[in-house]
C-alpha cells in the first residue's frame, strides 16, 4: 500500500478487499451518503471527506484529506493495514454458509469509528430502521453540533460533545424525533461529561478485555448487550464481538437452524465457529441477509 498526496485528495495504491457500497451499507455506520459521482461523502473525527474506489486499479481516493490526515485518521478508520484476504480465507474454511456470505460481501471492512459518536449512534439505533436512524443522527448533528465542513454542496456537522448534549433537556431534543431514546442520550452524555472522554477511550485499549469493556459500556443509560457489542466492534477494535439484532437472528435461524429466541446459543456458536473474527463474520452475515435475494 502506497499513499500519495495529490491536489485536493490523497490517493492510495494497492488497496484490496474494499467496496464502498458494502462498507457503508452493512449497518455499521450512519453518516455516509452516496454522492452524484458514485463515491461516498461523510463526516468523521471533525473532518468531511469524499471517498472513491477504483477496483480494477486497486486505487482508493479520499478527497478533502491530505497525507497527514490519511496517516493520522483515515488509514486506521478504514482498517487499511489489516489483511482481509487472509481473514476471509480463514473464515471460509469454517463452513459453507459463511463462505457464501463472504462471497456476497467480499469488500466489507470494519470501520474504526469515533467512540463517543458510535455510542450515541447505536443508542439511537435500537428498535429503529436505518433510514430513520440516519435522519435522527443528522438532525442531532445539525441542531446541536458544529459545522465540520462541506462536500458536494452540502454542509456536514459533527455530533454534539458530551458536555453540549449533557446541557440539553429531553424537551430540547424533541426536534430530533428521538422518542424515548432522548432520555437515554441525556443521561449517557451526563455520565460521559462527568467521567471525561478518556474514560470511554480507555475501553478500546488492548489492555482492556472485551468483557471488561462490555461491562463498562452497559453502565451507560440505554446500552443493552446488542448496542454494547456494536460499540465494541465498530469503534474499539474488539473483533470477537458478535452483535445480535433482528437481522442476525434471522440469518442464524435460516442458515444455521438456531431458533430466533436462543440468543445465547447464537453467541456461543459464533464464538466457537468464528473465534477472534466473530465481528467480521457478523458483518458478512448481516449484509448477506439484508441484501441477497436468495434468502
Amino acid at each position: 500500500m502506497k499513499a500519495e498526496e495529490k491536489r485536493g485528495y490523497t490517493e492510495i495504491e494497492g488497496v484490496r478487499d474494499f467496496n464502498c457500497d458494502q462498507i457503508f451499507d452493512c449497518g455499521q455506520c450512519f453518516r455516509w451518503e452516496k454522492n452524484h459521482q458514485g463515491g461516498y461523502s461523510g463526516a468523521a473525527f471533525g473532518r468531511v471527506v469524499s471517498v472513491y474506489y477504483d477496483a480494477p486499479g486497486e486505487l482508493l481516493r479520499i478527497y478533502g484529506a491530505d497525507l497527514e490526515d490519511f496517516e493520522k485518521i483515515w488509514k486506521k478508520y478504514f482498517d487499511l493495514e489489516r489483511d482481509y484476504s487472509a481473514i476471509k480465507k480463514k473464515l471460509s474454511e469454517r463452513d459453507e454458509v459463511i463462505r457464501r456470505a463472504i462471497a456476497y460481501g467480499e469488500g466489507i471492512r470494519i470501520l474504526n469509528q469515533e467512540k463517543w459518536e458510535t455510542l450515541i449512534s447505536f443508542i439511537i439505533s435500537q428498535n429503529n430502521n436505518i433510514p430513520r436512524i440516519k435522519k435522527c443522527i443528522n438532525s442531532l448533528a445539525e441542531n446541536f453540533g458544529e459545522k465540520a465542513g462541506e462536500a458536494d454542496g452540502k454542509e456536514y456537522f459533527s455530533l454534539p460533545s458530551p458536555q453540549r448534549l449533557a446541557s440539553l433537556t429531553v424537551e430540547d431534543l424533541s426536534v430530533c424525533r428521538l422518542g424515548y431514546r432522548a432520555k437515554y442520550l441525556v443521561e449517557t452524555a451526563r455520565k460521559a461529561a462527568e467521567e471525561g472522554r478518556e474514560s470511554l477511550d480507555r475501553l478500546g485499549s488492548d489492555k482492556v478485555s472485551r468483557q471488561e469493556a462490555f461491562d463498562a459500556l452497559r453502565q451507560y443509560c440505554g446500552v443493552g448487550p446488542k448496542v454494547a457489542n456494536c460499540i465494541l466492534l465498530f469503534s474499539m477494535g474488539k473483533f470477537d464481538s458478535f452483535p445480535i439484532d433482528v437481522w442476525v437472528k434471522k440469518v442464524m435461524n435460516r442458515l444455521y437452524g438456531i431458533d430466533e429466541s436462543r440468543v445465547k446459543e447464537m453467541a456461543d456458536f459464533a464464538e466457537r465457529t468464528f473465534g477472534e473474527y466473530g465481528g467480521i463474520a457478523q458483518q458478512y452475515l448481516f449484509y448477506y441477509i439484508t441484501h441477497s435475494k436468495e434468502l
